[in-house]
């Protein structure tokens, strides 16, 4: 009698095919396919390509077994789809966008079509807009769910309902009222979805919550109109001038935050502190000696708050002229974790001002705004997705607290009241919401084998081992 070959184990079977899929020449295809879509939702005509392209992912889910649902809210097209095998099972539920920052055309290198998915062979990238953020995101976790429900014999071994939404670069408008709406439509167990960058392109992440985001605008006006900067110089208030030293007073020459208010109490949590040991934030680009002392570049990151600058215009910057100019304006932007009451953030900004005798300056908050969220570490699902990934790779994963950028992520935690674990599967330098975004061509495969492996344990583990007994 001859040796029969190894059957590999389910499991394996299922991860190894999730990897074999997304490297086919269909998922290439198919990744073409969503990229094409111009999803750019700050475009005012762009309603009809966001419902096509909600029509075509309809159709993938469909095929998959998903029962599917288009709502509005607020005024804005959304795609629920609901896959339930088992009540007794646990419930995940996904999420993704399938909107987009603005393509830029005629920015991109080798004059690369963003709505194009190309590839550059000798860097092994393929480029596109939205491959990172989010689509290509979004074709990793349904073909890892395709693998496994073909390993599976047809089935999952849970339940799964995907909300997928076509605004979140513009602030996710409708999705609060959606899930208000819909509450008990959304009961799961969990919320698993990918989005944002892992810690560096090799090393598989988990990240359960986002930090927050509010942008306030700063406008300081003098007079109407410009004035000699000789005949006046001197005598005149400069609001540039204002505008700067009032800006220097939100956060020290080290970039530290200086407005009371603006910083959680009691410093970065130990059970965070213990997560981020160690771990070099966004791909090692780090300045020396910047940001708040006493704490690591990580801990500044996904622990901590940062405010920035992000405009800051008086006069004519492409002209300057000999003259005082009459008003000033900067855009300041608080990036924060949890801990601070974020209600009152325009306030504590005013009351900072006014006591450094800026008094004058109009502050307005501007543009969508994020809340801060998180799951903790110690969080049973975080810990059984964390060993899921380590059974797959064979080394354990990254866990941060908290993507240093913004996600609806609060929805679930807080509205919802859902564990959330996302896995991200693009890198720090993958150019998202910028000319040229891309991955790495073999990230791809992997990413899709880790989820694989994940949705896999999700079928095997009971409900209760992914909640928390407080």
């Amino acid at each position: 009698m001859t040796d029969q070959p190894d059957t590999p184990a389910p499991r394996a079977l299922a991860t190894a095919l999730a990897r074999d899929m997304a490297e086919s020449d269909a998922f290439r295809t198919a990744l073409a396919d969503l990229i094409a879509f111009r999803t750019d939702a700050t475009r005012p005509d762009s309603a009809l390509t966001l419902a096509a392209y909600l029509d075509h992912v309809e159709a993938g889910l469909r095929a998959t077994g998903f029962e599917t649902e288009r709502v509005a809210a607020d005024g804005h097209p959304f795609l629920i789809a609901r896959r339930i095998e088992d009540a007794a099972r646990p419930t995940v539920l996904g999420y993704s966008h399938g909107d987009t920052v603005p393509g830029m055309e005629g920015r991109w290198q080798q004059g690369r079509d963003p709505w194009t998915l190309t590839e550059e062979p000798e860097t092994g990238r393929l480029y596109g807009r939205g491959i990172a953020d989010n689509k290509g995101q979004f074709l990793v976790n349904l073909t890892a769910l395709q693998a496994v429900m073909a390993a599976r014999g047809g089935t999952l071994g849970f339940n799964a309902l995907w909300i997928i939404e076509m605004g979140e670069e513009i602030g996710s408008p409708g999705l609060r009222s959606l899930c208000a709406e819909h509450k008990d439509d959304f009961a799961a167990d969990l919320l698993l979805a990918s989005d944002g960058p892992r810690i560096e392109a090799a090393q598989p992440t988990i990240f359960l919550g986002a930090r927050g985001g509010h942008t306030f605008k700063l406008h300081l006006k003098r007079r109407d109109g410009g004035r000699h900067s000789g005949n006046f110089g001197g005598v005149l208030r400069n609001p540039g001038l204002e505008m700067a030293h009032a800006l220097a007073t939100i956060a020290d020459a080290r970039g530290a935050i200086q407005v009371p208010g603006w910083t959680p109490e009691g410093g970065v949590p130990d059970p965070v502190r213990r997560a981020l040991a160690g771990l070099i934030p966004a791909g090692g680009e780090v300045d020396d000696g910047w940001g708040e002392p006493e704490l690591s570049p990580a801990e500044r990151v996904h622990g901590w708050n940062s405010a920035e600058i992000l405009a800051f215009t008086c006069g004519t910057p492409d002209q300057p002229v000999n003259a005082i100019p009459p008003e000033a304006t900067a855009w300041v932007q608080l990036r924060h974790v949890t801990g601070l009451d974020e209600d009152r953030l325009a306030a504590h900004l005013r009351a900072h001002l006014d006591a450094q005798g800026f008094g004058d300056i109009e502050v307005t908050e501007d543009g969508p705004a994020f809340a801060a969220s998180a799951t903790p570490p110690d969080h049973p699902a975080a810990a059984f997705a964390a060993g899921s990934l380590a059974r797959t790779q064979g080394v354990a994963p990254v866990v941060l607290p908290s993507l240093g950028g913004s996600l609806p992520n609060d929805i679930f935690t807080d509205l919802l009241g859902l564990p959330t674990v996302w896995v991200p599967h693009s890198y720090p330098g993958c150019s998202q919401h910028a000319p040229d975004e891309h991955l790495p061509k073999a990230l791809l495969p992997e990413a899709a084998s880790l989820m694989a492996g994940l949705y896999w344990d999700l079928g095997e583990v009971d409900r209760a081992e992914l909640r928390r007994q407080d």
